[in-house]
């Protein structure tokens, strides 16, 4: 079988116009691209570029603050996904229990913008999944352009999930009684220029998988990017286009669909060494996760006596804790 050189282009507009057909072209479309590799680039998915250029804009403004300014919204322990991480302060492989260095960006972890609250918020199993967010002093314009993107993200994760519903022949409003009160999470990275060399096997970001039912990247074009594993085990660059997203479905997708969709293994590589002092990179990446407490089980449709079921049961909550932990020892 000839290797995959690129991600798929998936076209969002026949879905969003509603037509039968347009609706079960681009569910076929979505349904190829989650068996073969699980990543795949987005368009006609409706989101204003505006929207999109004010949020890049923002994060790029917030990371080229000094240090001092950061730091007073640093992420407070080890169990609240919120605020700044400095440099070298998360190893994302560790998730997957294997040893390597820190990893070469920095962060700021945000979570859900319109929280309503009440017992099912604040209830010893919530954890702190619903923490507040840290908002920075500077830029003036951080936590409106955050909120703004957050709540369109939400949007696009949801209309992305009636999608995979209808790919895995389910209602397409099967997934939202798991959804609508969901964890998600928004991130903004910066990987600096790199003035020294790496360390043997430390990367900008090591290969890791993510946690949720998808995630949703905007990133530049900088040297030292993006890279998916496909099922085969050979690295995939991810390139991006103008207008494009790129999506990417996570661990609970997989056990969702008992394997039939992977949860795929991706990294950011460094950049060449000569360009790894100009070479600064950033992202916005959001992760939709589904309720705390959603019980994750396999698909009555992706298992069989032929097909036994790879998972146990277990909810949103276990897992995330599981895989968050252990990328902060």
């Amino acid at each position: 079988m000839k290797k995959m050189t690129s991600i798929p282009v998936i076209d969002l507009a026949p879905y969003l116009e509603g037509t039968p057909e347009g609706r079960k072209k681009v569910a076929a479309e979505v349904n190829k691209a989650c068996e073969e590799i699980g990543f795949f680039l987005i368009k006609g998915h409706g989101v204003a570029q505006d929207i999109v250029d004010r949020t890049y804009n923002t994060a790029e403004s917030f990371f080229r603050l000094p240090i001092d300014d950061k730091l007073p919204i640093k992420t407070p322990s080890v169990d609240i996904a919120r605020g700044y991480t400095p440099f070298k302060g998360e190893t994302l492989s560790a998730g997957l229990g294997k040893a390597a260095p820190a990893d070469l960006k920095e962060i700021i972890d945000m979570g859900p913008v319109d929280v309503p609250g009440g017992e099912y918020y604040e209830r010893p199993d919530a954890k702190n999944f619903f923490h507040p967010n840290l908002w920075p002093a500077k830029p003036d314009n951080f936590q409106p352009a955050m909120e703004t993107y957050y709540r369109r993200m939400n949007r696009l994760a949801n209309d992305l999930m009636g999608i995979f519903a209808l790919a895995l022949d389910l209602p397409d409003d099967f997934f939202f009684d798991k959804l609508d009160k969901n964890m998600s999470a928004l991130r903004i990275i910066c990987y600096p220029e790199q003035k020294e060399a790496p360390e043997p096997g430390q990367l900008r970001g090591g290969a890791h998988t993510d946690y949720g039912t998808l995630t949703i990247l905007m990133s530049d074009k900088a040297a030292g990017g993006l890279q998916a594993q496909h099922r085969d085990g050979y690295w995939v660059d991810v390139v991006t286009e103008p207008g494009t997203y790129v999506i990417n479905i996570g661990d609970i997708m997989q056990i969702w669909t008992n394997d039939r969709w992977v949860s795929t293994m991706h990294r950011v590589v460094n950049p060449p060494a000569e360009l790894a002092d100009k070479s600064r990179r950033h992202s916005i990446v959001f992760f939709h996760q589904p309720n705390y407490d959603a019980l994750i089980d396999t698909l009555p449709s992706c298992f069989s006596a032929q097909r036994p079921k790879k998972y146990e049961p277990l909810t949103y909550k276990d897992h995330w804790l599981g895989k968050w932990n252990a990328t902060r020892k």
